[in-house]
């Protein structure tokens, strides 16, 4: 059903809901994973992949890491990395390279704090044709 999984992550704690939650589905249904991370500092703003700044390297780091917690737990997983805003970003991967499934971690505002800070789920979620699950943070 999900052949090919694709797992938005920020490289913040949030993430921990919908890794544990797509590991553990991935396995069930023997589905390929994309974990997808947008750097989103100037540098990467400005100069896409040609760009270097400290926020790359670490995401790099972050994406190697979690990729091979996936593949530890038996999981064919991929990792790349995109640059701007992630909304735009996530659609225009999900464009591109096609997957059965888009699954993001939430931090879960409020009307009030969404009006403000915008959510890449809400745009991501209108953008699409695919199913997106979405998982809460804690």
């Amino acid at each position: 059903m999900y052949d090919k999984i694709l797992v938005t992550l920020e490289a913040t704690p949030t993430d921990r809901a919908i890794i544990e939650h797509i590991k553990t589905l991935a396995v069930g249904m023997h589905s390929r994973v994309v974990l997808l991370h947008v750097a989103d500092g100037w540098a990467a703003r400005t100069y896409g992949p040609e760009a270097v700044s400290d926020e790359i390297i670490e995401d790099k780091a972050y994406l190697e890491k979690v990729r091979n917690e996936f593949r530890s737990a038996g999981v064919k997983a991929d990792a790349e990395l995109a640059y701007g805003d992630p909304s735009q970003e996530i659609v225009k991967w999900i464009e591109k390279e096609g997957c059965d499934l888009v699954a993001m971690s939430t931090h879960g505002h409020r009307f009030i704090a969404d009006i403000f800070l915008g959510t890449t789920a809400h745009h991501v979620r209108h953008n699409i044709n695919v199913p997106l699950l979405l998982v809460r943070a804690k």
